[in-house]
């Protein structure tokens, strides 16, 4: 998916790097102002930098009165590895006993809630032991925070902090009385996401703090959207939900973050979509018996109606003077490079020219030999013996050597090349254009908007975009991540296209499966047909599965040591990873050991089986993609993915989602159900701000849907952004997409 909402909005010389209202000065503080330093550091690790963060930072659960954890619910999604370590639990104590001798003595408690139980235990001297032994006997529901690990084969919480609340009050660690007066403050007390340093108890103080903070200024989402979007105030909500008095107050305040998070977005969109309205592009109208009627009159297959009915909508728009914004996804091998390049053509008939912008050198290299295959000599520029509408292709990536890129560069600048293909070397300011047309942007989620547009900010003439995905995207994902762009969708394979089947591998359970896997590869080289072995890693890891290098070095020795056996990665040289796809294309390789290097663009119709080791360290998307490079021919194809997950977990439930579908579409909705909100939109690094915290864009549809509908309004009413409340809420997420594009770079 594309990088997390990186809107370019501050493009639009609207945006002033001042907050214009009081409460988002105050939401925008450092936590530090807050906690200070060494507590600061520590909500770093949960993401949390600011006040806003804070206060976004919701309770997990919400407890009162006798309210306890679900215990056997905890334990599975423990085992199925969806929550975190750190966890908070409510429970009563069934059991507790002494064990082992001093000075290895041990209290080892088991909690329950009625239906499911979870092993507990203590360290410590015994002074400590009996203590803590005297305080968990007292009658009373027990809060216990820490770190949940495996012990024989169970989930077991060790040493954790704790409270009990007893007739008496609240006993325990040195915690009980700071939960007993949060307890006393509110109805209820919330159980937070946490971390080794930051306790429930320590984030639910700071939520508070964060709630003061607050207290008291205006809001800055006008009132007649609060009233339309039935949301309650700002500071209410904050208080809703860190000292709620009831659930559904709690609910209620929960609800207006979430749309906050929705309106920020959509607004944002909406004066980007505003803004390009405003531009003006050079009309591309196709012209007849020019290169594309050519290329078509060549072509030597039928296109489908999906395909012809997205290439006449491509036309239509680069025929107006407003300049194209256009998502084209599309199922892998569903033949959208083929609906772009008729686009590309279309363009140089008019005397343009196209760029085709691609993530990486394998995958230009891959766009520069199709594209060269279909045109023919239609692509052989002002070769001797060139039809007269021929036009000149060039590449340019990173490794491009000196000499040749100063010829490339001439070419472009002059505008002898009419399509002109490349990596991020094509966003580099001292390459100049003739007379830019078109911008096709493929596999979208490599780039930042801002790069996106990097190019189309240096004509005279903004060009006409056409951005290009293999990966499936949601209907509520395209609303919120791609709401600058107009969307196009092909699902129908070309014709001819061979099925491929998938098998999930248990390597544990069947090892002899594995050694049939290897024969099965052999089996397939021996009727003339290659295949692709898939690893996550370079070279080895202590304690991770294969390398490329040890599975290459253990295949060509072994089981496929009769065969041809090659092997590619990211850290090979541009020439070598070109003459490695190079044979391998020409069939000069059986099997190709590779990383996901081969994940996107990689074209090899003999290709008819693939191997996945490690298959549960990849996403859904990223298998769905891999397994799109076998069989693009007319042989079937066979994807094996080799596992060593367990049955029940979330890994082997995502291997399970890709073996029993090839709809993209279907996987994809079940990728984002699996997934983190953050992740699934291209912020997963560690510690990194995201703009999404709460909005979940399946569950939360019909909020994106009402923020959509209110934001056109807000444009439509104030096109200048004069509502200060309304800039604040820009400028936010202004200031994330000027980071993104800064990390990018």
């Amino acid at each position: 998916m594309a990088p997390a909402l990186s809107v370019p909005v501050h493009r639009l010389g609207r945006v002033v790097d001042v907050w214009q209202t009081p409460l988002f000065r105050a939401l925008e503080e450092p936590v530090t102002r807050l906690v200070g330093d060494k507590t600061g550091k520590a909500f770093e690790v949960l993401g949390i930098r600011t006040v806003h963060d804070v206060l976004r930072h919701l309770p997990r659960h919400l407890m009162s009165g006798t309210d306890t954890t679900d215990l056997r619910q905890l334990m599975d999604d423990y085992r199925r590895g969806v929550v975190d370590d750190y966890v908070a639990v409510a429970a009563n104590v069934a059991s507790l006993e002494k064990k082992g001798t001093e000075p290895r003595q041990r209290l080892e408690v088991k909690l329950t809630d009625g239906t499911g139980y979870l092993d507990v235990t203590f360290f410590g001297k015994k002074h400590a032991l009996d203590y803590w032994q005297k305080l968990l006997s007292r009658p009373g529901r027990g809060i216990f925070a820490g770190k949940l690990g495996w012990f024989r084969d169970m989930p077991q919480l060790a040493h954790p902090a704790f409270v009990i609340d007893t007739a008496d009050g609240f006993v325990g660690s040195a915690e009980s009385q700071r939960v007993a007066r949060q307890v006393t403050r509110s109805s209820y007390l919330g159980l937070y996401p946490q971390s080794a340093k930051l306790p429930t108890w320590t984030i639910s103080e700071c939520a508070e703090l964060a709630v003061a903070q607050i207290a008291g200024l205006p809001d800055a989402l006008p009132e007649w959207i609060r009233d339309e979007a039935d949301v309650i105030d700002f500071e209410a909500a904050c208080r809703a939900v860190h000292l709620p008095t009831s659930r559904e107050e709690h609910a209620a305040g929960r609800r207006r973050l979430i749309f906050d998070e929705a309106f920020a977005t959509q607004v944002a969109m909406a004066y980007r979509r505003a803004d390009a309205r405003t531009h003006l592009a050079k009309a591309r109208g196709r012209r007849t018996g020019g290169l594309l009627d050519a290329f078509d009159a060549r072509l030597p297959f039928v296109l489908t109606p999906q395909q012809v009915a997205v290439s006449d909508e491509l036309f239509a728009e680069l025929d107006r003077t407003r300049p194209m914004q256009r998502l084209l996804q599309g199922e892998v091998g569903s033949g959208k490079t083929v609906v772009a390049l008729r686009a590309m053509l279309a363009v140089v008939d008019s005397g343009g020219q196209a760029v085709l912008l691609a993530p990486t050198e394998v995958l230009a290299q891959q766009h520069l030999a199709t594209v060269r295959e279909l045109l023919g000599d239609l692509g052989a520029g002002s070769t001797l013996g060139a039809p007269d509408d021929a036009t000149d292709i060039v590449l340019l990536t990173g490794s491009t050597p000196a000499a040749q890129r100063r010829g490339v560069l001439d070419k472009i600048a002059s505008g002898e090349a009419g399509i002109v293909i490349g990596t991020h070397a094509l966003l580099d300011t001292r390459v100049e254009f003739a007379d830019l047309g078109l911008v096709v942007v493929d596999e979208q989620h490599r780039f930042g908007v801002e790069q996106r547009n990097e190019l189309g900010s240096r004509a005279d003439q903004h060009p006409h975009v056409l951005v290009m995905t293999a990966t499936p995207i949601p209907r509520s994902v395209a609303m919120t991540v791609f709401g600058d762009l107009d969307v196009s969708t092909i699902t129908e394979p070309p014709v001819g296209r061979a099925d491929v089947s998938t098998t999930v591998v248990d390597q544990v359970a069947r090892p002899a499966w594995v050694d049939r896997a290897w024969q099965r590869v052999a089996e397939e080289v021996s009727h003339g047909r290659q295949a692709f072995v898939i690893t996550p890693r370079i070279t080895a890891t202590e304690g991770a599965g294969a390398s490329v290098e040890e599975l290459y070095e253990r295949l060509s020795t072994g089981p496929l040591a009769s065969l041809r056996v090659a092997m590619l990665h990211g850290r090979l040289s541009a020439d070598e990873k070109a003459d490695v796809m190079g044979r391998f294309a020409a069939g000069r390789i059986d099997v190709l050991v590779a990383t996901t290097v081969v994940e996107v663009g990689v074209d090899v119709p003999n290709a008819s089986m693939m191997v996945v080791c490690d298959a549960e360290s990849f996403g859904i998307s990223q298998l769905h993609q891999l397994r799109g490079r076998i069989g693009r021919g007319s042989h079937p194809g066979v994807c094996l993915l080799l596992t060593s997950a367990a049955i029940d977990t979330t890994a082997r439930d995502r291997l399970d989602a890709v073996a029993s579908t090839r709809d993209g579409f279907l996987l994809s909705e079940v990728d984002l159900a699996q997934r983190r909100e953050g992740d699934v939109l291209g912020s997963s690094q560690s510690g990194s701000r995201t703009s999404l915290r709460l909005l979940r864009v399946l569950d939360h549809a019909e909020d994106i849907a009402i923020a959509r509908t209110l934001a056109e309004r807000v444009v439509a009413n104030d096109p200048d952004m004069s509502d200060p409340g309304i800039r604040d809420y820009v400028t936010q997420i202004e200031r994330l997409a000027q980071g993104e594009w800064q990390e990018a770079t």
